[in-house]
């Protein structure tokens, strides 16, 4: 693993973002911690900074709706980031459709040049991030599980987003050619063997991710942590079959599948086998029980230790140090569960942006985090 590259935000500039019409923040300290009321605009700081990694940020939110209310239409974010390489200037920006022939969408640019996509943004900056709508991971529906995975797999490869993207148009097609044309076996073939190359790709970097996370945390579990190590593993068809044979096999085997399912997913209206069926399975590892048989705060702790451990694998695979950003996380935690939090936290390179509604919450960390007042879309260090 290399060395990590740690950066800093030192300034975040946003313009009619959320309810920020005019933000401008300078920071710079490892621990920046975001206090305020509901509603003041403290999570819409945070969504501004996980533009910056692929996809639509932390609430997964459509860009029209990113653009405050009363504002132009559209809304732009910046960062200036500081490291051992000098500053760097990153920025995105979205833009309605102004007229018929006028298409709108969202802009990236890196130290003024303008960049392809958000994607190219992973060379500058990693992000991670944990959010309360997280909490019942573990006992909610897998999709939300796969959600969660590919966002950590992401994380370290930046294109994995664009390789589900695709996957999921083929299987579309698929089950629209399923549905309209049953009896056109050239043109499934010619889908289901598109399907087959994407879904083996997916797979495979989902399963390198887990294993390289599950590798990790066994290697530097701490049983005394107040945050319990996970055992994580996939579950799936194609995990197994990816586990078992090289790509080429393994995509043979898969197209098998779908050719002989061609019955059965038809009736279903939907492809019952691939990736979009796999499951991320976490144990609470002391206790070696499933972890969506762990007490609530017990699957907090996890959940923690599990975002805290992807960080650390972030940073060993990519080689800079990630933006962690924690939404209302301390406040859920008894004192002891905090200072464990904020030790390790401490531990990590990249710079930590974390909310609260109460200032005591962040009060022992004293003059290692910037102290950010935010109040009805304004902000004050």
């Amino acid at each position: 693993m290399t060395e990590p590259d740690p950066l800093r935000v030192t300034r975040l500039i946003a313009r009619d973002f959320r309810n920020h019409a005019d933000l401008d923040l300078a920071v710079g300290r490892h621990f920046v911690a975001l206090v305020g009321e509901n509603g003041a605009g403290k999570t819409n700081i945070l969504e501004a900074l996980s533009l910056f990694a692929p996809g639509r940020g932390l609430r997964r939110a459509d860009f029209a709706g990113m653009a405050r209310e009363g504002g132009a239409g559209g809304f732009a974010v910046s960062l200036t980031l500081e490291g051992p390489n000098g500053d760097h200037r990153i920025g995105t920006a979205w833009e309605p459709p102004r007229g018929r022939d006028e298409r709108g969408g969202r802009l990236c640019r890196i130290d003024g040049a303008t960049a392809p996509s958000p994607t190219a943004f992973a060379e500058q900056v990693r992000v991670v991030w944990l959010t309360p709508d997280l909490d019942a991971l573990f006992r909610g529906p897998a999709g939300d599980r796969r959600r969660f995975l590919d966002r950590l797999v992401l994380a370290v490869d930046a294109g994995h987003g664009a390789r589900v993207n695709a996957m999921e148009r083929a299987l579309r097609s698929r089950n629209r050619l399923l549905e309209e044309r049953p009896d056109d076996g050239p043109w499934l073939d010619a889908v289901e063997r598109e399907v087959a190359e994407l879904a083996v790709a997916v797979a495979l970097a989902r399963r390198e991710t887990v294993e390289r996370l599950d590798s990790l945390i066994l290697s530097t579990r701490d049983e005394a942590s107040p945050f319990p190590w996970a055992g994580v593993r996939l579950e799936g068809d194609i995990d197994d079959l990816v586990a078992v044979w090289p790509a080429v096999d393994a995509e043979d085997r898969y197209r098998a599948i779908l050719r002989q399912n061609r019955f059965r997913d038809r009736a279903a209206g939907r492809t019952l086998a691939g990736p979009q069926a796999s499951d991320l399975v976490v144990r609470h590892g002391p206790k070696d029980v499933p972890a969506a048989t762990a007490s609530t705060g017990e699957q907090k702790a996890l959940l923690i230790g599990l975002v805290l451990a992807h960080a650390r694998l972030v940073t060993g695979m990519s080689g800079l140090s990630p933006l962690v950003l924690l939404d209302e996380v301390a406040a859920h935690l008894d004192p002891r569960r905090r200072a464990g939090l904020f030790d390790a936290l401490e531990a990590l390179p990249g710079q930590v942006w974390m909310t609260g509604a109460d200032p005591a919450l962040f009060g022992e960390l004293g003059e290692r985090a910037d102290m950010v007042q935010v109040a009805e879309g304004s902000v004050r260090v």
